[in-house]
């Protein structure tokens, strides 16, 4: 049996700062409260996002889709496309925030959409919560 290597292997062809890891996600029913009782929200047809500050170095991550949005496969799709989309445009996201992404019921839509949605919903909230913070 070969040696278990721990960690991401050091001749990887994807940095580690492309990954989608522990430290990106947002967890716990008490996280995710949180952010939907106290954050700020945009809404789109098929998206509702809400954005808290968290007071870290870093942007996370947590989506909630129920059952109305489909069956599992489906709404495992488009879970993995949000997740993707928010991996891709990471960097040119608001940093410091906590966002939980709400899928309303509708057809997966291409990665390069989500990523649009993505950037064009968290934009609108940081504006608002710099506005918030200017008052």
């Amino acid at each position: 049996m070969p040696p278990r290597r721990d960690g991401p292997p050091t001749d990887s062809p994807r940095p580690t700062s492309q990954r989608f890891g522990r430290v990106l996600r947002l967890t716990g029913r008490s996280g995710f409260a949180h952010v939907l009782k106290t954050g700020l929200r945009a809404k789109s047809p098929q998206l509702v996002l809400y954005l808290l500050p968290n007071h870290l170095p870093r942007t996370r991550l947590g989506i909630s889709i129920g059952r109305p949005a489909g069956i599992a496969v489906k709404r495992n799709r488009i879970k993995r496309l949000v997740r993707e989309a928010f991996r891709l445009r990471r960097a040119e996201l608001p940093v410091g925030y906590d966002l939980v992404v709400v899928v309303r019921p509708h057809a997966p839509l291409e990665l390069g959409r989500y990523q649009e949605l993505l950037l064009d919903l968290a934009s609108q909230v940081h504006r608002r919560w710099q506005e918030r913070q200017q008052r």
